[in-house]
């Protein structure tokens, strides 16, 4: 079974071909960060257009990578939940119409389930298993019962990891994405020399919080500068990363043996940060769990992970019709139109 995959969610117009959803036969991403960078983080109204302008070649150029036509293809899984909505809008739009006009099935996917999908393209994890799930807009520990059926155990209660570490590598001064450059500065620097808080949160031992961190972080800058100080750069970047990778892990830790699992996934964009690999490999060989971590390639937003979780998605009755919307945010445990 073959699988048109469209994701459009922030930046990537992304379009792929995945075969019983854990094949890869095509990938094709349209980036528009280099534009984004002029400004220091993604400007929706330039995201949406660079969709609209890129989204069908895009989809032509997954087709032809796969060497399939629309013929070939059972159905059109396409992020509907959550992102930008003006970005979302421009992959709804276009799958309807494709859908409509081939004669095909559409499979509304949830972003957040598509990178937990990232690791069923990149290994042969298969639920149930425990996932820590790292992005810019969301940081979760999620039990995935099934693949379509998750139980979100923590969650952030402020700012997601990945936004507090863009925000305090842009306070740095490092170029956009700030958690990419202060992943590339760290190992230059001290992780040590700088000493950070523990969130503590009273509403769940499982839950984040990174506002603080963040807060700590732009004040520690800020008083040097009133001081005249001159900062390290690479030792505060290698400091505040521990911190915010050492938060991750030990909730990660305790839930894990909490709830007594031994498979531990980790998705989002953050999975591609060195660190939080290195402390999970380390976290598992000490617990003697089995880890799976996404290839780099599929770390990023893109469709193959979206046309991998709509084959589950699919295969489990999962079908939208031409009322489907987009929506700006929606929780990974609402199924759709079923809750």
């Amino acid at each position: 079974m073959k699988i048109l995959g469209i994701e459009s969610s922030c930046d990537e117009t992304a379009a792929a071909v995945v075969e019983d959803g854990r094949k890869v036969l095509s990938n094709v991403i349209a980036s528009s960060l280099e534009e984004h960078k002029l400004y220091g983080g993604v400007v929706p109204e330039i995201a949406s257009r660079r969709h609209a302008e890129s989204i069908s070649g895009v989809v032509r150029e997954a087709l032809e990578n796969a060497d399939c036509t629309m013929k070939d293809i059972d159905a059109v899984a396409v992020t509907y939940a959550p992102g930008l909505i003006g970005a979302l809008l421009v992959g709804v739009n276009f799958a309807k119409g494709l859908a409509l006009a081939s004669d095909k099935p559409l499979v509304p996917v949830h972003h957040i389930r598509g990178h937990i999908a990232s690791n069923y393209i990149s290994g042969d994890v298969e639920p149930p298993f425990l996932c820590l799930i790292v992005s810019g807009g969301h940081s979760h520990i999620v039990a995935v019962r099934s693949y379509t059926d998750f139980e979100i155990i923590g969650r952030t209660r402020d700012d997601a990891a990945g936004e507090a570490l863009d925000k305090a590598g842009r306070t740095m001064g490092l170029e956009y994405p700030g958690g990419v450059s202060i992943d590339r500065l760290s190992p230059q620097g001290d992780e040590n020399a700088f000493k950070f808080p523990k969130p503590k949160v009273s509403s769940s031992e499982y839950d984040f919080s990174f506002s603080g961190l963040k807060t700590a972080v732009i004040n520690t800058i800020h008083n040097a500068q009133q001081k005249n100080i001159e900062i390290n750069t690479a030792d505060l970047a290698a400091s505040f990363q521990k911190a915010v990778v050492d938060c991750l892990v030990t909730n990660l830790e305790k839930a894990a043996c909490d709830r007594g699992f031994n498979k531990i996934v980790i998705a989002g964009g953050v999975s591609a940060n060195s660190r939080l690999r290195s402390e999970s490999k380390r976290l598992c060989a000490k617990h003697k769990w089995q880890l799976f971590l996404p290839e780099l390639k599929y770390c990023g937003d893109n469709a193959a992970m979206i046309a991998s979780q709509g084959y589950y998605e699919f295969i489990g009755g999962t079908i939208a019709g031409e009322d489907l919307n987009a929506y700006a945010t929606m929780p990974i445990d609402k199924n759709y139109k079923t809750d």
